[in-house]
């Protein structure tokens, strides 16, 4: 992804979500080498294969803090796809448990939307480590707003 690269305006990453158009879905995370898989109707599905340097710790494994913007792009493409046009949503608060240590290698993440009301939505989701044994779990809330 070019330097200078932007998201586009809020109804067009949402539409893309939609769309399913992984190929032309744009975030900063991309350059830590995380990547959509798959978008659904309240879903996500996104691979981590090459982890910086930067992303493990002294003692050989993955940050938490990494793994928590990974589940937060697993988010926030599920809440998208399931957003009107006009609107947007936010976090409201998220919980982590981190089940194993994880060496860098091949992650997969899956995040769905399990209740959407008009103003919030309740989301999970989970983080296999290489071998598919779950390593991470997690909880979100978010607050879904209107122009």
């Amino acid at each position: 992804m070019p330097a200078d690269a932007k998201l586009g305006p809020l109804s067009d990453i949402n539409r893309i979500i939609r769309e399913n158009r992984t190929a032309d879905y744009r975030s900063p995370s991309l350059a830590l080498g995380m990547r959509p898989i798959a978008f659904g109707n309240g879903t996500a599905q996104w691979s981590w294969t090459d982890q910086p340097a930067a992303a493990i710790n002294p003692f050989g494994t993955l940050q938490g803090g990494y793994l928590a913007l990974f589940v937060e792009e697993l988010f926030s493409t599920a809440i998208g796809s399931v957003l009107e046009e006009g609107e947007w949503a936010v976090t409201v608060e998220v919980k982590l448990s981190y089940l194993r240590a994880l060496k860098p290698g091949a992650l997969e993440g899956f995040a769905g939307v399990i209740r959407r009301t008009r103003t919030i939505a309740f989301l999970e989701g989970r983080v296999l480590a290489p071998g598919g044994e779950p390593a991470v779990i997690a909880s979100s809330t978010w607050s879904i707003s209107r122009a």
